[in-house]
């Protein structure tokens, strides 16, 4: 089951550095409270999100039982295995826009006998849907993850979501769970998420907030929760800072859902025709990225600020279940598959995001990156048999402590880093004790030239040794290739000093760290 995470307190104090293009050094300053424990870090905002688009499916997890890459049932074990070591907390599936055209009796039963269908919405590729129900299933068990199944609100019925949830959740006698049984299911599963479709502002169906708000109740009514069914009702929520859209639907429908989603992608340009390369950017360009990400922090705060009004007692979460870089494609690729490398760039602006998370952890319970592989920002890519762990996988990897963890607050004073004109926040921290009695804190250091030396007040605690982790590179578009050395991988940490009951931190131009007091 989902937990209920009260805020983290940061307190964020923004100094102008009017500087050069000279690398510089600059101060910031922190006080950790570790006196004050706040709310537990719940592991489902470490989520992931894999739609049937470009390689996220097929190849990235889907290779068959045939093939000679290795797998379980058609499942990659390199893939399982590197998701394994994030603990992957849950997948969201099978969309995405894909979401409103599917169909869940296309991917059950014989794989032969199941229809092949066009993919409009992604590339126009064949979906074999050789990876339906039972694949997916089968693969978030390999990984010991939870599912969030999204189910067809745009261009589908109440009766067939109320059909697919009885086939997956039913351990009766019903027609429904013994064809489950006849393919090769005999024990009902457990769903943890459903969404009651996919951006039905855009495309799940171009609706107004008014008429979706009447489809959420209509398809709730038929959702029929009980001891059988206990997954959390998620109703599609804003696009970014839409908060018209999130005042109509709690305004009227709060009570059909648990959750409300949000979307939010970062584009360097803010441009949805021009967005900016993935790799072989400026610093303006780094720049102007984070300066983007950081209007998650505003866009949270203020969706949350209408829900408090009509939800006091925090009762719906706030889902960010779509967040992370959206670049132009790679050259030379279908430009419907979404393919995009991923860099340092892309590492930094996880680790924002996560601390984004922890500071508004009082509504947003669980976000999932996207995508899990090959799609936007990855954590994964794959070429065959290749593979490579992408920076943005080692900052999950690295940010693995928090998940259930104590927040701690951690007041916060930072100057800005300014490029080519553009000021942004230099450092971003949160601070944890994690299950281990250990305290962890996450930083980044978004100055893409300037080091960071980072004072930390321990207002009393003994802290008798530091460790710690860093990922950082020369270049701002450090990368990794499947099949090839990874030129980026996090080291161990040693630009840590501990004087006179204050903790120093060395950081390096544009860097991710996480170090653990003992």
């Amino acid at each position: 089951m989902l937990k209920a995470l009260a805020v983290t307190v940061i307190s964020l104090t923004l100094g102008l550095s009017t500087h050069a293009a000279i690398a510089e050094t600059l101060q910031a300053k922190a006080i950790l409270h570790a006196d004050k424990p706040g709310p537990q870090i719940s592991r489902n905002l470490y989520g992931q999100f894999s739609e049937h688009l470009g390689g996220g499916i097929y190849d990235g997890i889907w290779v068959g039982e045939d093939s000679p890459i290795p797998n379980v049932r058609g499942i990659r074990s390199d893939v399982v295995a590197a998701l394994k070591a994030l603990k992957t907390p849950l997948v969201r599936w099978p969309g995405g826009c894909f979401a409103d055209e599917y169909h869940w009796r296309d991917g059950i039963g014989p794989r032969a006998q199941r229809p092949v269908r066009k993919n409009n919405w992604w590339g126009d590729a064949p979906e074999t849907n050789a990876f339906g129900t039972h694949e997916f299933m089968d693969f978030v068990e390999q990984i010991g993850a939870e599912a969030y199944v999204s189910v067809n609100v745009g261009s589908s019925t109440p009766r067939e979501m109320r059909e697919w949830i009885e086939y997956m959740t039913s351990p009766g006698q019903d027609t429904l769970a013994q064809e489950r049984r006849r393919n090769g299911r005999d024990k009902p599963w457990k769903v943890a998420l459903w969404g009651i479709g996919n951006e039905n502002w855009g495309c799940g169906g171009n609706m107004t907030a008014e008429y979706y708000a009447n489809e959420v109740r209509r398809f709730s009514a038929f959702f029929h929760k009980n001891q059988d069914n206990t997954g959390l009702r998620v109703a599609t929520g804003p696009n970014g800072d839409d908060t018209r859209w999130t005042q109509v639907l709690m305004e009227n429908a709060a009570d059909a859902f648990d959750a409300l989603s949000l979307h939010y992608y970062t584009l360097p340009t803010g441009d949805w025709k021009v967005k900016g390369p993935a790799t072989g950017f400026s610093a303006k360009e780094w720049a102007d990225t984070f300066a983007r990400t950081l209007k998650m922090d505003d866009y949270i705060g203020r969706h949350s600020a209408i829900m408090d009004k009509h939800d006091p007692d925090k009762r719906v979460g706030l889902y960010v279940d779509e967040w992370g870089t959206w670049y132009d494609v790679e050259k030379g690729t279908n430009p419907g598959y979404l393919y995009q490398q991923n860099t340092l760039r892309d590492a930094v602006l996880a680790a924002v995001n996560f601390n984004i998370f922890h500071r508004h952890a009082d509504r947003v319970r669980m976000t999932s990156i996207a995508q899990t592989i090959n799609v936007l920002q990855s954590v994964i890519l794959t070429d065959g048999a290749k593979i490579a762990l992408t920076p943005t996988y080692h900052a999950f990897r690295m940010y693995v402590p928090f998940q259930e963890a104590t927040s701690l607050p951690l007041d916060l004073t930072t100057p800005n880093a300014v490029v080519d004109g553009i000021p942004v926040p230099a450092v971003s921290a949160s601070a944890a004790r994690g299950a281990d009695g250990k305290i962890h804190i996450g930083i980044a250091n978004m100055a893409p030239r300037d080091s960071v030396d980072l004072d930390i007040d321990l207002a009393g605690l003994q802290v008798k040794a530091v460790s710690g982790e860093v990922l950082t590179a020369d270049r701002m578009d450090a990368h990794n290739v499947p099949g090839q050395p990874a030129a980026l991988a996090p080291a161990p940490y040693s630009g840590a000093r501990l004087v006179d009951g204050r903790l120093r931190l060395a950081l390096p131009a544009k860097s991710v760290v996480v170090v653990r007091l003992d």
